[in-house]
């Protein structure tokens, strides 16, 4: 079902001089909760599948913005992958002047269109909006686009592209922080792509978001193999002297799935989006941040009660561990609902223009020598303190690799309250594709969830996940769910692809839904 697009009044810019839709576009939510009233009270499915009445948390700023006429036409309806790339879509891509920007701060949007080609850009919000999963707040253009030249290989395989604007954009102060999608639509042949950014804020709020953009960016292969993965010889190199730049397209995702339909957005759809999408639909009172605003703003953790780490969080600064280590012991609650957190170690820094933060490489790992075992040049990288799981409790190790059931190691734990969940019992495939194990020795940290790691169903890989919670020192906590699928047990928004590799997970479960609360809970206790 195609909803009705919504008008919304444009926003003054300054200017300057595939496929189609496939069956696996889905039309609901598909979350646990059969009404959401428009009082703070829910009634939903228990795991065993009875109705239980319960009081959320509702903001009444995410509240009131989900209220608002959502839609669904955020979703790309016509892509085209250029077979000699493998990664591109030529005809129409762009990328944004910064990764975050706050109301009142201007953004710039740099595209390109090969051939020449007028082309709009429409911007959402992205969110639950009543299972649309977006809300439309502008139109930019028509633009006269046309093709912007490849940036050269620099040093270390640099692709940073000096693409001139088509708009600047300030942003009105009445949008609310959340992830923003622009889709460009080129009409000489009516293809699409994406660029994204977030719109942050300085309010306090009960939770911060943090998307894991320097993640998407290590992964994006555009133009064509030059993701910090490529060295020119390896397609999965991991050592030092490759960088990668925030100053291009984000091209096709190049892992687990074929997902043309993501085209420009990076990880945000397929690992983070359904947390945000069941977060909203919850009312919880949740604010978004970038990666690269936890390596630059420490303040700034602290006027949450928790902070999330969400999907395949992989890359960190070391300013980033620090200032997220400082604010645990400050007292923020912290929540990896992610896996391979905080794994490889970066370097961010100004780009060719001198503009901060626009460019990194990979400098180490947060972890001991001879911990992984499946990357080749990992050796050659620093294997210093602090390690990851000094701050997630685990981290990765051993074949890194793999899936499993989630399985309930202690019943009795409030992690597992009203799941009716007995030691172990578990959710099927919600483990993958990477996990954590090598649990620290945190005074006080306990494994909640642990099981073997499997290759395929049935065959085991070496692995052993662990899911861990330790005590802060201001009454705090921190907890890690150990894989990058927690995202598929709350919720399938519209455009949700499920992953498949070492083990599927199975979508949407009432008991994965209320650990995610209970922890969620205790936060703003």
């Amino acid at each position: 079902m195609k909803l009705p697009k919504k008008k919304s009044p444009r926003v003054p810019v300054a200017p300057h001089s595939g496929i189609t839709r496939r069956d696996m576009l889905k039309g609901m939510a598909g979350l646990t909760a059969v009404a959401a009233l428009t009082s703070c009270t829910h009634v939903t499915k228990d795991s065993g599948g009875k109705t239980k009445t319960s009081i959320l948390p509702i903001s009444g700023l995410i509240h009131r913005e989900n209220e608002r006429p959502g839609t669904r036409d955020w979703l790309l309806q016509n892509t085209r992958i250029d077979p000699a790339t493998k990664y591109r879509c030529s005809w129409i891509e762009g990328y944004c002047s910064c990764t975050s920007v706050c109301a009142g701060e201007s953004i710039s949007f740099h595209v390109s269109t090969n051939p020449a080609s007028l082309f709009t850009l429409d911007i959402y919000r992205m969110g639950y909006y009543g299972g649309t999963g977006g809300r439309h707040v502008t139109t930019l253009g028509p633009f006269k686009g046309h093709a912007q030249p490849d940036p050269p290989v620099g040093k270390n395989r640099l692709r940073d592209c000096q693409w001139k604007p088509c708009a600047t954009l300030k942003i009105p102060r009445d949008w609310v922080s959340g992830v923003y999608l622009g889709k460009l639509t080129a009409e000489r042949e009516q293809l699409q792509s994406y660029v994204i950014f977030i719109v942050r804020d300085n309010r306090r709020a009960d939770f911060i978001f943090q998307c894991s953009d320097t993640t998407w960016q290590a992964y994006n292969r555009w133009p064509n193999q030059f993701a910090l993965y490529d060295d020119g010889k390896d397609q999965w190199y991991w050592g030092a002297g490759v960088d990668v730049s925030f100053n291009r397209p984000y091209g096709k995702y190049c892992q687990i799935f074929d997902a043309p339909l993501s085209t420009g957005s990076g990880e945000w759809f397929l690992w983070e989006f359904p947390i945000a999408y069941w977060l909203e639909s919850q009312g919880y009172d949740v604010t978004y941040i970038s990666n690269l605003d936890t390596h630059t703003d420490p303040k700034g953790l602290l006027r949450a009660k928790g902070f999330l780490s969400v999907g395949h969080d992989e890359y960190y600064s070391i300013e980033m561990f620090n200032h997220l280590q400082k604010a645990v012991g400050d007292g923020l609650n912290v929540a990896f609902l992610s896996g391979d957190t905080c794994f490889g170690r970066i370097n961010p820094r100004p780009d060719l223009r001198g503009t901060a933060n626009r460019i990194f490489g990979r400098t180490g790992v947060f972890g001991p020598p001879g911990g992984t075992r499946d990357f080749v040049a990992i050796d050659s990288l620093p294997h210093e303190r602090p390690y990851a799981n000094e701050l997630v409790g685990a981290h990765s190790t051993g074949q890194v690799t793999g899936g499993a059931d989630w399985i309930c190691s202690q019943p009795n734990h409030w992690i597992f309250e009203g799941t009716g969940m007995k030691k172990g019992d578990g959710i099927p495939g919600l483990v993958g594709w990477e996990w954590h194990g090598d649990p620290a020795k945190i005074p006080g940290l306990e494994v909640v969830s642990t099981a073997p790691t499997q290759s395929k169903p049935g065959e085991l890989n070496g692995g052993n996940y662990t899911a861990t919670v330790y005590p802060g020192p201001k009454k705090n906590f921190v907890f890690s769910a150990s894989t990058c699928w927690w995202a598929d047990g709350l919720s399938e928004p519209p455009g949700y692809m499920r992953p498949s590799v070492y083990t599927t997970p199975k979508g949407p479960d009432a008991r994965a839904q209320r650990i995610t609360e209970n922890v969620l809970k205790r936060m703003l206790a």
